[in-house]
């Protein structure tokens, strides 16, 4: 099992590195609120040691044929599932999630990606095009060094999501993951060293948003891809088009899950707790406006309230625990502001609702009725565990309501009419869409969101067009002529 204090805060140029002049960072279990380990933020000797090594291991690794980055990337997938359980308990300690969740969702997730991409990067290949006797062909060439910045809620996956595409095309990554949840991202870079990726080519540095903003603004950086909130990505999409540097920008969302009458009642419920209550709320894509014809509406309340109440809150470390505590102090404070708030504005309590006495930091799963579209916890983003149930009867009204917001990260909809749910999901402006399910995300599937929810895609064919350029070149094949 891992250790849980780090050989050191960073690992750069494929090693453990530290800097103890950097400021301090503690690592804080949020089931206990105990202290757990003890990092220090990147210096500028650091960050400066980050990129040089990351611009030498690019040139390195792009001139390295596609199959073999596959294969050190393919090892890589193979070692992380090996050590899944080491993992899980190193990502359930950084975040809070239930072994439940981490086992089969994480460091697996991030597996799926390396492999994939793995699977790919012997693919990258040009096209030709004939032009009478003329012709052109393209290539498709690395951008550089590339910079990821992680979220706190699944830090091995988006160390995962970020690394497998851009090292597939042949690019170096530095990774900054979140300073609450800074433990996982250290481990990944660990593995790919230990795959056969070559020193400095996936680099991890720690820090507070000071240290992300200095690699996103170094010149010599060609691409960031950021999974945060709506505020940071408006300040790193900002920085890094000073430098025009390619993005990639995973950001928030206030999804609608709209269940029609002639829904499956227990899938429908299903769906709901997936969509809002699942790592204890804090999913980005989470469809926290459920959208619940009036015809079924006291049905689904009842039994929705029945299934949560069972949800089984305690030890994430205990297997059997299904829901786990929020991952800071702070943010259980934000959730429990916007519970008043729902409160205070007329939003019928149905479960929860309250803090949890004891250690952690420890929230109840909490849904809203009768909530209505200009209420505060209908309109902003809590990251959290709190549904807000909304009654509609007419498809078109629904979603019109459901469009009305600057965020078009995820959506859903239940119904047994496939033609409805086609027709519905077809007018939703959001980027991931669910049709009697939510919230999955498989690696061959493109993820991202729409409007304020972010810019490009991560997973899939489309991530390689983010991570990538295409170079063209005309070739002329009889003699040219000028005017003069």
């Amino acid at each position: 099992m891992y250790d849980l204090q780090p050989k050191a805060s960073h690992f750069v140029d494929g090693a453990y590195v530290e800097d103890t002049a950097g400021a301090a960072l503690d690592v804080i279990y949020p089931a206990t609120g105990q202290v757990i380990a003890k990092l220090h933020e990147a210096t500028d000797a650091i960050i400066e040691k980050a990129i040089e090594s990351g611009l030498r291991a690019q040139k390195e690794w792009a001139a390295t044929p596609g199959r073999e980055r596959g294969r050190v990337l393919t090892r890589a997938a193979q070692i992380i599932r090996e050590r899944n359980r080491e993992l899980s308990v190193l990502e359930t300690h950084d975040t809070g999630k239930p072994m439940q969740e981490t086992l089969y969702v994480d460091a697996t997730s991030a597996a799926d990606a390396m492999e994939y991409f793995g699977g790919l990067a012997a693919t990258l290949t040009g096209e030709h095009i004939q032009l009478g006797e003329d012709w052109v062909y393209t290539v498709r060439e690395a951008l550089g060094l590339c910079v990821g910045i992680g979220a706190w809620n699944y830090p091995t996956q988006i160390a995962g999501w970020k690394g497998a595409p851009a090292l597939a095309c042949g690019n170096a990554l530095t990774f900054k993951p979140s300073e609450e949840t800074p433990l996982c991202a250290l481990k990944i870079a660990e593995i790919l060293h230990e795959a056969g990726a070559p020193a400095g080519l996936y680099n991890v540095v720690q820090g507070r948003g000071a240290v992300g903003a200095k690699l996103v603004t170094d010149a010599r950086v060609a691409k960031v891809s950021l999974t945060g909130s709506v505020p940071t990505g408006r300040k790193v999409y900002a920085a890094a088009a000073e430098g025009m540097k390619h993005v990639t920008m995973e950001l928030g969302g206030k999804s609608p899950l709209i269940i029609f009458d002639d829904a499956d009642l227990e899938t429908a419920v299903s769906g709901a707790i997936l969509g809002n209550f699942y790592s204890s709320g804090q999913v980005c894509s989470n469809g926290t406006r459920v959208f619940v014809q009036k015809g079924i509406k006291e049905a689904f309340l009842k039994r929705l309230a029945e299934r949560v109440e069972t949800a089984k809150i305690g030890d994430p470390l205990d297997e059997e625990v299904s829901f786990g505590p929020m991952v800071s102090e702070r943010q259980r404070s934000i959730v429990l502001s916007y519970i008043e708030k729902g409160q205070a504005e007329g939003a019928r309590l149905i479960t929860g609702g309250n803090a949890i006495e004891g250690e952690g930091f420890y929230i109840q799963p909490t849904v809203f009725a009768d909530v209505t579209d200009d209420m505060t916890i209908a309109k902003e983003e809590i990251f959290g565990p709190v549904m807000s149930v909304l009654d509609f009867e007419d498809e078109d009204d629904v979603i019109a309501r459901a469009n009305d917001t600057e965020f078009g990260l995820a959506a859903g909809v239940f119904t047994t009419n496939l033609t409805c749910a086609h027709r519905v999901i077809g007018q939703i402006k959001a980027g991931s869409c669910y049709i009697n399910t939510y919230n999955d995300a498989p690696v061959e599937a493109p993820f991202g969101g729409m409007k304020a929810s972010g810019v490009g895609r991560e997973n899939s064919k489309e991530a390689i067009s983010h991570f990538s350029e295409v170079k063209s070149v005309y070739v002329r094949m009889g003699d040219l002529e000028a005017p003069y």
